[in-house]
């Protein structure tokens, strides 16, 4: 769920069933998006709770609906990794109602 703050977009993820979460903090200039990201992955899972962030930029369509782009990041081993990244909007709502219909769905 993305929602304007300030001068640009913060979003947060809803949490997984495994527990992770992501944060998004994004500007928008014109129809490019630029800023990080944050994730803290499942406390059980693969990457056992560690937490990972890096930059992210995207591209705004002309409707508005989609962004597409790249981010960049650190890997388990610490190499620098990139890699493409979509965000799509499924509803216009940010209410309660429309939070639990996608809840658990990543």
């Amino acid at each position: 769920m993305l929602r304007h703050s300030g001068g640009g977009l913060a979003g947060q993820s809803l949490p997984t069933k495994e527990g992770s979460e992501l944060d998004l903090h994004l500007s928008l200039e014109r129809s490019v998006a630029t800023g990080t990201w944050t994730e803290r992955t499942a406390p059980g899972g693969y990457y056992h709770g560690a937490a990972y962030h890096g930059t992210i930029q995207l591209v705004v369509d002309p409707m508005g609906r989609t962004m597409a782009g790249k981010w960049l990041g650190f890997s388990k081993d610490f190499k620098v990794d990139s890699g493409p990244w979509t965000l799509t909007r499924v509803e216009d709502s940010t209410g309660k109602r429309t939070q639990q219909r996608y809840h658990f769905k990543l």
